[in-house]
């Protein structure tokens, strides 16, 4: 009786993986299950959407219901006979898909591992219910928040808001602006920013994430998780683990992938990292495929604090091991991780900006721009710049030079992508003394243009930018860190020359950046895929062939 109760309330079975025994399949029900199965998808797919959009429209559906009489007792009797029938109808389709499902020795196999893994929680049976891909809302979390074992004692860092006048009167005059805000990100602006949490995009995605997922296991031995993040959210993840395997010489290195707003690491970034040989972990945002909740900043940070909770406690990475690599606004979630956990092997930045704002004002209309400003400070502040300032480790930034989406303007122009602006900014406070209004202007003119083929003049010497005398460059900088070590800020420069500051500029742009001559989506070969550039690698013999290789 208990397996036919299992049968009709179990979760949804999608597919049985490829293993050694299994050549892997899509779980196709007997007619029985496969017609029953269809009416009730089809009724919670209409009552997801009808409260979708009743939630977005409920001002104009209750003026439209109240028009039509339905707030009377009448009314009220039709609505619930109404309700009452497609209850019964449901019932009876859960029934009729139980029968079906005790006829299935796949399903019974199935449900019973599941049941007794939730029982046991023993390693083999994990294995067993990770060779199946079923509704996610039954797995069983794998790691919560609270059983880390990073140290607790020193508090996380968040970005601050800016202050306001408290006073009442203040307060009552921007009242209008803050409803209006909270209106606007709560209903299209939260989707205009990560519309990968729509819920409708996330249902006609379901057959294409299904595929990635079963490639990531099948192809990659990929094993999948969920991780319950200190707000309840539930946070699906996968990990390839390369470790100890002769095949990859990187596989001991983790690295964290952190989507864009559209991204999923079903068919997302870890594609690259995995095809360069790493050790892979990638996670939904939450709202994002099987990951509840929504992606406000305060969600965003604790997924991804999980996850970092994870890596270090439950597989036992090291901290000098993991990498974060983050793809456009994935940058929130990697730089704030980045700063919290400061002892990273390093952090990847592929076609991100600084500041969400920036990036917002131009597409909107003018006239909305204090209105956009207040909404995204208040509700939506994914300011990477100043989180990144405040990671002391190594950081790379990868630029898409035909980029349209980070780009201030709609012709792609090199000159205002926000990924100037955050290498600019990253260098003023690492190196003040280098980055100043002296030198402004020759880290601007490399960053317009192809930094492979521009000349600059400097004091009246002509020389390009491939000219930049690598080893002096490399040796002054050794020479002070020997001197007054590697923390940050270098005050490198202060009584130096203007010219060997500009030298030294442009040697650290290099370092910091490189270029991949492709828009914003396309997706990152993994021979472009780098780890960053320490100090602790600086070598006066290094080549500066590989150094300088751009795409």
């Amino acid at each position: 009786m208990f397996t036919f109760i299992r049968c009709i309330f179990g979760p949804r079975l999608f597919r049985l993986y490829k293993n050694e025994s299994n050549q892997g399949k899509d779980y196709v029900g007997n007619p029985i299950e496969h017609y029953s199965d269809g009416f009730v998808k089809t009724v919670f797919f209409s009552l997801s959407m009808a409260w979708s959009l009743g939630f977005y429209t409920s001002p104009l559906l209750a003026s439209f219901m109240y028009r039509r009489g339905y707030f009377t007792t009448e009314g009220i009797v039709t609505l619930y006979r109404l309700s009452s029938t497609v209850g019964i109808l449901l019932f009876l389709s859960m029934f009729i898909r139980g029968l079906g499902r005790m006829m299935n020795s796949d399903y019974l196999t199935f449900i019973a591992s599941l049941d007794a893994f939730k029982q046991y929680r023993t390693r083999d049976l994990k294995y067993q219910i990770g060779q199946y891909d079923f509704d996610f809302r039954e797995w069983p979390v794998d790691f919560r928040w609270n059983e880390s074992t990073v140290d607790a004692s020193k508090p996380k860092i968040y970005l601050s808001k800016a202050a306001r006048g408290d006073g009442i009167f203040n307060k009552l005059m921007t009242l209008p602006c803050d409803i209006l805000s909270y209106i606007a990100i709560h209903t299209f602006g939260r989707m205009m920013i990560y519309p990968g949490s729509i819920g409708l995009l996330n249902t006609f995605l379901s057959p294409i994430l299904l595929k990635g997922r079963s490639k990531l296991i099948e192809e990659h031995n990929g094993e999948r998780f969920k991780l319950l993040a200190e707000d309840g959210n539930e946070i699906d993840s996968m990990l390839v683990d390369r470790r100890n395997n002769p095949h990859f010489a990187n596989g001991n290195i983790l690295v964290i992938c952190c989507e864009g707003n559209a991204g999923f690491y079903e068919y997302g970034i870890t594609g690259t990292p995995i095809e360069a040989g790493y050790s892979v972990l990638g996670w939904n945002h939450p709202g994002f495929g099987y990951s509840t909740g929504v992606p406000f900043p305060s969600n965003e940070l604790k997924a991804v604090d999980v996850v970092m909770q994870f890596a270090l406690t439950k597989l036992g990475f090291k901290l000098e091991n993991i990498v974060l690599y983050a793809w456009s606004i994935g940058g929130f979630s990697a730089t704030w991780a980045a700063m919290n956990y400061p002892d990273i092997k390093g952090l990847v930045l592929d076609a991100t900006f600084d500041d969400l704002v920036t990036l917002a004002i131009p597409r909107m209309p003018v006239s909305w721009k204090p209105l956009v400003v207040r909404t995204i400070r208040d509700h939506m502040n994914l300011n990477n710049a100043e989180q990144l300032c405040k990671y002391p480790g190594p950081v790379i930034l990868i630029r898409r030079t035909k980029d349209e989406i980070i780009s201030t303007k709609a012709s792609r122009s090199i000159q205002t992508n926000r990924g100037n602006d955050l290498l600019i900014k990253l260098l003023e406070v690492r190196y003040p003394n280098l980055v100043n209004n002296e030198t402004l202007w020759a880290l601007k003119e490399w960053l317009a243009g192809d930094k492979n083929h521009q000349i600059i003049n400097i004091l009246g010497v002509l020389w390009s930018q491939q000219g930049v005398e690598e080893d002096l460059c490399n040796a002054t900088i050794m020479s002070y860190i020997e001197e007054n070590g590697p923390d940050f800020p270098l005050l490198i420069g202060e009584h130096m020359p203007a010219d060997m500051k500009v030298q030294l500029v442009l040697y650290l742009a290099d370092k910091y950046m490189i270029d991949y001559d492709s828009t914003h989506c396309v997706p990152l070969p993994g021979r472009v895929f780098r780890l960053p550039w320490e100090f602790s690698r600086l070598s006066i013999n290094e080549s500066s062939s590989e150094q300088q290789s751009h795409i």
